[in-house]
């Protein structure tokens, strides 16, 4: 008895945050004047990039790119899924990531941004900021996982190191820019999923310097060079909250682990 209760229990908790059930058509933007680009990263960026082609109109324009980890990748009809390496972050991932800045650089006022962005997200769209190399956030992030920090506090350091992470993505589009969130954070804070590519950074460049004394990690030079400017001032900080630079932007939250253990509960 105790064995199919547990399991109906499991099931009701994965459907709950299942894209294809809980995207819905009231979750996507209208169809704009122009192009609707889609870009995302996450372990369950594939099944959500699936949602969004069997709801959006199959006569209205749709493209883009979706980067998921390696074995996760799913075969979509109009977006491109792409793998890379997850929790640390590679090649694969930094040309993909590369690709969806560029992509996103180009879209003009009259185009829309769609932002698929779920749990894994921080390692899979890597993009090293000014002066930093792929070598650089490795290291940072695989004694980051060594430490035991947890991912808020990774997090923080990868919104510091990144051109994209920490509202950064939104800044580069002239688009609008909606953002669609499945979380598996505690808490369930947007700058925490996938690091925040379109939303408001709550930290400074003077916590991720305090999480890297805080866990005795050692960064490479560049990396203690970026953060010794970014406190001294001599490098942007990421966009804060209420910062009229994410006017833009908008983010729905679709499913958190809290909703997912209510629809447990319910059994």
């Amino acid at each position: 008895m105790y064995e199919g209760l547990l399991n109906q229990a499991y099931k009701a908790a994965i459907a709950a945050a299942d894209p294809l059930q809980c995207l819905g058509p009231q979750h996507l933007p209208a169809r704009p004047k122009g192009r609707t680009l889609v870009v995302g990263a996450g372990k369950a960026a594939a099944s959500m990039a699936l949602a969004v082609e069997r709801l959006w109109p199959k006569d209205a324009p749709l493209e883009g790119l979706v980067i998921t980890r390696y074995a996760h990748g799913l075969p979509l009809t109009r977006l491109q899924c792409m793998e890379a390496g997850h929790p640390v972050p590679d090649e694969a991932g930094q040309k993909a990531a590369q690709t969806i800045a560029q992509r996103v650089a180009e879209l003009t006022p009259d185009d829309q941004l769609l932002v698929l962005v779920s749990g894994g997200g921080s390692s899979l769209l890597t993009l090293p900021a000014p002066g930093l190399s792929m070598d650089d956030l490795r290291a940072v992030t695989q004694q980051l996982l060594r430490s035991g920090a947890p991912i808020q506090d990774m997090n923080i350091v990868r919104r510091h190191l990144s051109r994209l992470q920490g509202g950064q993505l939104a800044l580069m589009s002239k688009a609008p820019v909606r953002t669609l969130v499945i979380s598996d954070v505690v808490g369930d804070q947007a700058c925490d999923i996938a690091s925040g590519p379109c939303d408001p950074d709550p930290s400074s460049f003077e916590d991720a310097r305090a999480v890297l004394a805080r866990w005795n990690v050692e960064p490479p030079r560049a990396v203690a060079e970026r953060l010794e400017l970014g406190c001294k001032g001599a490098i942007a900080e990421t966009p804060k909250p209420g910062d009229p630079r994410l006017a833009h932007a908008t983010t729905l939250m679709l499913a958190t682990a809290k909703a997912s253990l209510d629809e447990a509960c319910r059994i």
